[in-house]
């Protein structure tokens, strides 16, 4: 696991769980503290031990631009966060975000084709947005404080084969009429919407911060009947496809990895 800050990073419980139900006694997963000019150099020194790298805020657009490869949901969404170590020694990127919050969508029940709205403009959005297309949406609403961070989104919804459609931040609390909502917004950004929102039968929130926990936002939602999901869920979901392109191991011993994650957290939180 890459990236500035990682202290707070459950990553390394998730995948060494992984590593020890698979049988994988020889493999262990590891953090270094790397901003974005030190990727490159960081990347590049790494022996043919290291099967691959997790990357996390602010290095996911740098890795990208470092492989050799990348998947197509990767150059779609503009980052990775994700980089295997090819046969020929080169690299390959991924953004196993899209896969990962498409599989909590779908787990949460979410309907085909749903209608979307997306708070926030950073690269979670952008991931947002591919997943929103693999579940068949063809339009997105968008809510974000800068119009010029919708406007950054265009071109990757325009890739994307989705129709973008912008709203201003103080009009937020009348956009949760979705099928889903999809927070990526950073912690606070979202609290003064709690008690605003009317919500309706049938959505599904996913806030994807996971601390603290339950956000204001989160626990409204609840309160009102309407499921919820939390970055917890992606953080696993994502680190599931991570676990089986670094090892080769499908399919990833979920349970142990969810069981080692959720008991870490709520011993970070009583804590």
């Amino acid at each position: 696991m890459c990236g500035q800050p990682i202290a707070h990073s459950l990553s390394p419980v998730i995948h060494n769980a992984g590593y020890a139900a698979a049988g994988l006694p020889d493999w262990a997963y590891s953090s270094f503290e790397c901003a974005e000019a030190g990727l490159a150099s960081l990347v590049s020194g790494l022996g043919p031990e290291w099967a691959g790298l997790s990357l996390t805020m602010p290095l996911k657009e740098e890795g990208l631009r470092l492989a050799a490869v990348a998947t197509p949901v990767a150059v779609a969404v503009g980052a990775a966060n994700t980089l295997v170590r090819r046969d020929d020694g080169t690299w390959q990127a991924d953004n196993t975000d899209v896969a990962g919050m498409v599989r909590v969508l779908r787990d949460a029940g979410l309907k085909p084709s749903p209608s979307v709205t997306v708070l926030g403009g950073g690269g979670t959005a952008r991931a947002a947005l591919a997943a929103a297309a693999q579940l068949g949406a063809s339009a997105v609403t968008v809510v974000t404080r800068r119009p010029s961070a919708r406007e950054e989104l265009v071109p990757v919804a325009e890739t994307l084969g989705i129709a973008l459609l912008g709203v201003s931040w103080d009009l937020a609390g009348a956009a949760f009429g979705a099928d889903a909502v999809v927070s990526t917004v950073p912690k606070g950004a979202a609290d003064h919407l709690a008690g605003q929102v009317a919500w309706r039968d049938g959505t599904v929130l996913f806030d994807a911060i996971y601390d603290p926990w339950p956000t204001p936002l989160a626990a409204d939602a609840q309160a009102h009947g309407v499921p919820v999901l939390s970055g917890l869920d992606l953080l696993l979901a994502q680190a599931l496809s991570q676990f089986e392109q670094f090892t080769g191991v499908t399919p990833a011993p979920e349970e142990a990895m969810r069981a080692a994650l959720f008991a870490a957290a709520a011993a970070r939180q009583a804590g």
